[in-house]
């Protein structure tokens, strides 16, 4: 298997459609054998369907697994001693949560993953960062859901951090007042989960007046929409709605999942989200699951070269979406880019914020 510190020397959004098709498929099919040995359901499941680990001519032929079997089964490819870490999905009360097991390797990847991506974007140097959440989500470090994971994995990027909210979830105006006479001048990065800004955030400053000057500010959010589009809140709503209030010009949404943690698919400047050296999307039509054409809605299959302590590295989600394009994007990032539309019908409420929502309305 090609070392990740290899792969870690690719710009993220640099390789083309025809090396990246060669240099995925490569590293997934050994993945997939990896896992095969490794993992006895995950040999189970191949088994059952009959596919042959020495025989993939491309990674898009590799059997998906559907994200919920990690709700249902303990999948994991290390044995119990090198577990680091157990991740935990979002989830309503008497929902089953996904768990996902991490080692020291995998752990470790997924944060340099992330840092690459992210730095792409907001440049390499740490920021002073304000969380638009409360601290009280990361009380257990050793098993923490979605959430807090992704508080915890964006504040490396941090040389200074405020959380906006207390554990009352009341936003803390004269600590964001502080915050920000200190680092006047500086760049601001900034990070929430969707819903969690529009509530907490925006509509409380919407209520007491308070203009905090985040102009020369980067959001960067993810998690559900599910809420506010109930709302009727759009994603440019969403940014013209922030930038009334507080200046800020630079919001990016992103989309992933714990099941795939430290992959995550950034949105550029022309609203699109995009897939990286270290992942790719494939649109699947729900009826057969074949691959649906561009432009055509379609099940989202997620593939990620990071899982190697379980086998979250081909999964189908249950969420609707479409390609526009690949290599192509007047962004200038090479790789496909494309929109999530939405869930399927009857799937269970599961963005992070989407969940907190689902809580409390």
């Amino acid at each position: 298997m090609m070392e990740y510190r290899e792969i870690l020397e690719i710009p993220p959004y640099s390789m083309d459609k025809k090396e990246k098709e060669l240099y995925l498929t490569t590293y997934l099919s050994d993945l997939t054998k990896y896992h095969y040995v490794n993992c006895r359901e995950y040999q189970k499941i191949l088994d059952a369907v009959g596919f042959d680990v020495e025989e993939i001519d491309t990674y898009r032929n590799i059997p998906f697994l559907p994200v919920r079997l990690f709700k249902e089964y303990d999948l994991k490819s290390i044995s119990e001693e090198e577990i680091r870490k157990t991740m935990t999905s979002s989830g309503t009360s008497g929902q089953k949560v996904s768990r996902i097991y991490l080692d020291k390797e995998t752990a470790a990847n997924q944060t340099k993953t992330l840092t690459k991506i992210v730095s792409s974007y907001i440049g390499k140097q740490r920021l002073p960062m304000i969380i638009l959440d409360t601290s009280a989500l990361l009380k257990d470090r050793a098993a923490f859901s979605a959430r807090g994971a992704g508080i915890l994995g964006f504040s490396i990027f941090a040389r200074d951090k405020l959380y906006a909210l207390n554990e009352a979830m009341e936003l803390d105006i004269e600590g964001i007042k502080q915050f920000l006479e200190e680092h006047k001048g500086e760049k601001i990065f900034l990070f929430g989960f969707t819903f969690m800004i529009w509530q907490y955030f925006y509509q409380e400053l919407i209520r007491t007046g308070f203009r905090p000057d985040l102009s020369n500010g980067i959001l960067i959010h993810g998690g559900g929409w599910k809420k506010l589009l109930s709302e009727a809140v759009s994603p440019e709503q969403f940014k013209e709605e922030l930038k009334s209030v507080c200046g800020i010009k630079q919001v990016y949404d992103y989309y992933g999942m714990v099941e795939q943690t430290g992959t995550i698919y950034m949105e550029c400047e022309c609203g699109y989200l995009h897939t990286s050296v270290f992942s790719d999307v494939i649109i699947r039509r729900a009826s057969d699951f074949s691959i649906a054409e561009e432009g055509e809605e379609g099940l989202i299959e997620v593939v990620s070269v990071l899982p190697k302590s379980y086998p979250g590295h081909v999964l189908l989600t249950e969420d609707c979406g479409v390609i526009f394009g690949e290599d192509t994007c007047s962004c200038g990032r090479k790789g496909k880019y494309f929109k999530v539309k939405g869930r399927i019908k009857n799937a269970e409420i599961r963005g992070c914020s989407d969940t907190y929502a689902a809580k409390f309305s």
